[in-house]
């Protein structure tokens, strides 16, 4: 764990008692593990985790359990028939239920909390309305009298085990957990019976909060007094926001945050979690909760950058929001070596999944950056988990994990080492003196781009100096010129008004990422961007402030000073002239020298992409990357694409080598983790890392990036890379036949014109389909079902949604036959969609949640289709033999329909012809609706 990188380990031996003592670090994430030893005493002995709670909503977690059934001791009977069973309890009334373990099935636990290899048990809970005194049957005799009285864990730190440990085993075989109530929960909403007490079962959901816990605060790790996390002596809060195998709940996320801020006496909040929406300019309710309780309460969060990188604008939601300081990850040429066994040139760099910034509206994201790898704590029931090429094991409770998850932790944990030492020395610490003293500390990290870095990487005694010697903040607005493809949605919260108000196209930094005839940069022009900006705070007089570039590669030029009277806005004027094509940032200071940090900054990203034109509409370019290493290039992709095909050679012998794309919106368009589709390492079967396309790409500029994995056998990895605008015009789109004879084929046509590059394509038909389409509304945190039923011999079955009028909007889809979830599609965004081939016949359930619109009582409207094509419906046929298009040549393609029978009330019967690539792409696409099947 390379805690000595951030300089806490310096700072922590020249200040022995500064070791996080006096200061307790809340973490929102999956459950802490309760036995875990590194995690059970502070480096005074004092009790190391001193809360444990379940921050999600009763409704959304069956781990709530709703205690409506009374009983009565000393005996009473629960079923009937061959299922009654009867169960001893002390006299009095009470209310009942149970726990069952598979409840758990979706997390690591993966339904069996007892470890005994099945995932049918289940135990009783006993809860007394009055006193609130909870039992849990956990020995399963149905005898409640022998059972310990519990307690939530803060009243008397009480911790229960489901199952029985075998000491002669290095695993051990018991999970453990805490209790808690809530007092009337209105179910009513659910069809209950109003007002309802619930017992919650205290479980962690997964390994992350414990090894992320031991990065911020372990003490003693492996039984070593050398091994410690980054503030051994703070005390840890855990909240659980992560339910069972389905994410992090919304309401644990806002209402969880708000209570452990609140009402748990946190000094510093650490959460690791987060998504990619496709807006995420930090202007939601969300974040401006967040930004509320930092400076309402005075408690600093500290939130992972996101694992979407390494594109550009990849940077997650929530730690957009403006005064959460979000932590990119980084790692040491030593960690590469220790944790991985891997080889590498550069002293320090990025992760490559690290997510880069700037916000949608330029926002100065991250913000830092701190080791994203480790060997921390995990819970004791799971086997040690080292990566197989570092060459050691690790034993049961250790595991190697990383990601900015990782990193966010280092930081929290550093900065939990400042209040710590800011409370030994009578010193009152704001998050915002924090946060000031934090990035005019940082230390660079060579080559590294300002909008993936940040300030650079944290430095524990050097924000420890500025702190010592006190920190005077301001406060600053601005507002500059954004161009995306989304600025236009672009919004600003009114604290006056209450309402988000829009703000197309201006945002608080400079960036520019539009295609050159859309408002973008070309290569060596010039072009003038205008930041207006405002000082809000200190004295009522003009200030002097300095004006310089950090991280400039020589694009940006602006004067050196500019003069800011109190509440008097001043414009500057950026001049920015890209050299090369590609992403140019820096970050532009504002600091007045009597203060003694930066006082305030704005970002500025400018992209000069590659255009691609008439008539190969093509974009091809060489190099080398190196291990663990990357390299970006920008594509612009016009209107009306129907593909973009990227195509990766020249590969070295054994080179595991691996191409990305991000789309205009700053969002991959396939997975970033470190184990997909990478030359020589994956299953070219599966995920075809020579070549791949996207259909219908989103117009605008592309970025393509070239990575070399950790296990490449090569230091130095050579590559081609060539992208290639697609598309044919099939005319018309939709071929309407009113009525059809069944069984008997019809004849169809379409027109083809080749409007992009040269290309060899042939129809592509299939079983037609039954469809139905709409754009319903959904409320944030509503659930929408639709049902399907599918018939015997369907080829496929597919549900999507997506183009929410609310970009920023966060809905999930799942897709389920009976009571088994086949199916799911959740991560930041909307545009969500799951496939099954050859389903199984019956009715299926297509859930619809609104995850996150723009916080309570808001909704969005949203397009959702499914579809199932099915053989017994009919087919369309049409000729595999290849045309030969120029860019501008036209052909026409005729194919056959024959229907056999009509789709259902309320939905469509289709025939889908894809217009094809001889490597596979579809181009473009027509169809044919059948009115009426006689």
């Amino acid at each position: 764990m390379p805690t000595n990188e951030t300089g806490a380990e310096a700072f922590k031996a020249a200040h022995p008692e500064w070791d996080g003592r006096g200061v307790t670090i809340g973490i929102m994430d999956s459950g802490i593990d309760l036995d875990q030893p590194a995690l059970q005493r502070t480096t005074t002995g004092e009790r190391k985790i001193v809360d444990w709670v379940t921050a999600t909503d009763p409704f959304e977690d069956a781990t709530w359990r709703a205690m409506i059934t009374e009983v009565t001791g000393p005996s009473f009977t629960t079923g009937t028939g061959a299922s009654a069973l009867i169960w001893t309890a002390p006299a009095g009334t009470y209310r009942f239920s149970t726990f069952r373990e598979s409840t758990t099935a979706g997390s690591d636990a993966a339904g069996d909390v007892n470890r005994d290899g099945d995932t049918t048990d289940s135990w009783g809970i006993l809860y007394n309305t009055t006193s609130h005194d909870i039992r849990v049957d956990v020995n399963q005799d149905r005898d409640f009298t022998n059972d310990e009285v519990m307690r939530p864990y803060k009243e008397k730190f009480q911790v229960g085990h489901f199952g029985t440990d075998n000491p002669a085993t290095a695993v051990r075989e018991q999970i453990p957990f805490v209790v808690e109530y809530r007092e009337d929960v209105d179910t009513t909403p659910l069809g209950g019976p109003g007002l309802v007490d619930y017992v919650n079962i205290g479980i962690i959901e997964s390994t992350h909060a414990t090894h992320v816990a031991g990065i911020t605060a372990a003490n003693d790790m492996l039984g070593n007094s050398a091994f410690d996390g980054a503030a051994p002596g703070a005390k840890l809060v855990s909240a659980r926001a992560c339910s069972w195998g389905g994410g992090c709940t919304a309401a644990a996320l806002t209402t969880g945050m708000a209570d452990l801020v609140i009402n748990r006496k946190v000094d510093v909040v650490n959460m690791s979690i987060g998504g990619l929406p496709a807006l995420n300019d930090g202007s939601n309710a969300r974040a401006n909760l967040y930004n509320d309780l930092i400076n309402t309460y005075g408690v600093q969060m500290f939130i992972s950058a996101g694992n979407s990188g390494p594109g550009l604008n990849t940077v997650g939601d929530p730690s957009v929001a403006t005064d959460v300081v979000s932590v990119a990850a980084n790692i040491s040429k030593d960690t590469w070596l220790a944790n991985y066994g891997s080889v590498v040139r550069k002293d320090n760099a990025l992760f490559n999944f690290s997510s880069r910034g700037p916000r949608e509206d330029g926002g100065f994201k991250p913000n830092i950056s701190a080791p994203g790898s480790a060997i921390s704590t995990a819970p004791t029931w799971q086997a040690g988990n080292p990566v197989p090429e570092a060459g050691y094991p690790l034993p049961p409770g250790y595991q190697m994990l990383n990601g900015t998850s990782m990193a966010s932790p280092q930081a929290t944990g550093a900065a939990a080492l400042l209040l710590s030492a800011g409370k030994a020395t009578g010193k009152g610490v704001t998050p915002a003196a924090l946060r000031r003293a934090i990035y005019t500390s940082a230390k660079p990290i060579n080559g590294v781009p300002t909008y993936g870095q940040g300030y650079g990487m944290f430095n524990v005694p050097g924000a420890w100096g500025l702190l010592d010697a006190g920190v005077q903040t301001r406060t600053y607005t601005s507002a500059a010129p954004v161009c995306t493809e989304l600025s236009e949605n672009l919004t600003r919260y009114n604290k006056d008004s209450g309402a988000f108000e829009p703000t197309p196209n201006v945002g608080v930094g400079v960036y520019n990422r539009c295609a050159a005839d859309r408002g973008g940069q070309k290569v060596k022009e010039s072009r003038h961007y205008e930041v207006k900006l405002t000082r809000t705070s200190g004295p009522n007089k003009g200030i002097a402030h300095n004006v310089a570039f950090r991280g400039d590669d020589g694009t940006f030029t602006a004067p050196k000073v500019v003069w800011l009277p109190l509440n008097k806005t001043v414009t500057v004027q950026i001049k920015a002239k890209p050299l090369t094509a590609g992403a140019h940032g820096a970050i532009m200071t504002i600091d007045d020298p009597a203060t003694s940090v930066v006082d305030f900054e704005v970002s500025t990203v400018v992209v000069a992409s590659n255009a691609v034109s008439a008539p190969a509409y093509s974009f091809s370019t060489e190099g080398s990357v190196e291990r663990n290493n990357f390299t970006s290039y920008f594509v612009t992709v016009p209107q009306g694409a129907g593909a973009l095909q990227v195509n990766l050679s020249g590969i070295a012998t054994g080179s595991q080598t691996r191409f990305i794309a991000f789309n205009p919106y700053g969002v991959p368009v396939e997975s970033t983790a470190s184990t997909g589709c990478y030359t020589n390492f994956s299953d070219a079967a599966v995920c075809k890392p020579q070549e791949r396309d996207y259909q219908n790409p989103i117009p605008g500029v592309w970025e393509i990036e070239v990575e070399s994995r950790r296990t490449s056998p090569t230091l130095d990895n050579p590559f081609q890379l060539q992208a290639r605008v697609q598309g044919v015009k099939v005319e018309p789109a939709v071929v309407e036949l009113p009525s059809v004879t069944a069984g008997t084929p019809t004849e169809v046509s379409w027109g083809l014109t080749n409007t992009f590059g040269p290309v060899q394509v042939a129809g592509v038909g299939g079983p037609l389909s039954s469809v139905r389409a709409e754009r319903p509304t959904i409320a944030e945190g509503a659930v929408q079902e639709y049902l399907v039923d599918v018939p015997a011999g369907a080829a496929s079955f597919t549900a999507r949604i997506g183009n929410t009028a609310n970009l920023g909007a966060d809905l999930d889809l799942s897709v389920f036959l009976g009571t088994s979830r086949v199916g799911i599609s959740a991560d930041g965004d909307s545009e969500e969609a799951v496939t099954l081939n050859n389903p199984a016949a019956g009715t299926y359930r297509v859930v619809v949640d609104g995850y996150a619109v723009d916080g309570p009582g808001t909704s969005t409207a949203y397009d959702y289709r499914d579809s199932f094509s099915a053989p017994a419906l009919g087919s369309l046929s049409a000729p595999n033999t290849p045309l030969s298009l120029a860019n501008g040549a036209t052909a026409t393609l005729t194919g056959t329909v024959t229907a056999l029978a009509t789709p259902a009330a309320g939905r469509e019967l289709y025939g889908d012809l894809a217009v094809t690539t001889i490597e596979g792409a579809v181009v473009g696409r027509g169809s044919v609706a059948i009115g009426t099947v006689n």
